[in-house]
């Protein structure tokens, strides 16, 4: 998959967050829609490890690690949701979620 599908499909991703609310959503639901993207941004850095014929290793590693933190925050803020306005947290948690996941790919892009 190339950068710009890979764009494209995370792009469909947010699709479904942003046409659904996280608190209508079961959190076991979104736990996995979490991991799963995770996983998808940390197979691209595999794959840019393997594929590319000088990768800076130090960065792809850096990158990884970024990812690894990205899943561990979001399943941890969304196992201990705050009390009182759930709207207002599943709307930030969305949001950071969106605004983590965006950096993430722009560092991919700039290390393929």
């Amino acid at each position: 998959m190339n950068y710009r599908g890979l764009k494209i499909y995370l792009y469909l991703c947010f699709v479904r967050y942003t046409t659904l609310t996280f608190s209508i959503m079961k959190r076991r639901e979104i736990k996995k829609d979490i991991n799963s993207l995770c996983g998808d941004l940390f197979a691209e850095c595999v794959a840019l490890l393997h594929y590319k014929n000088k990768p800076d290793t130090k960065d792809v590693e850096n990158v990884m690690l970024t990812v690894l933190k990205l899943q561990d925050d979001m399943v941890s803020r969304l196992s201990h949701v705050e009390p009182g306005n759930t709207k207002l947290f599943f709307k930030k948690l969305r949001e950071d979620l969106r605004t983590r996941t965006e950096e993430i790919i722009e560092q991919i892009k700039t290390l393929a």
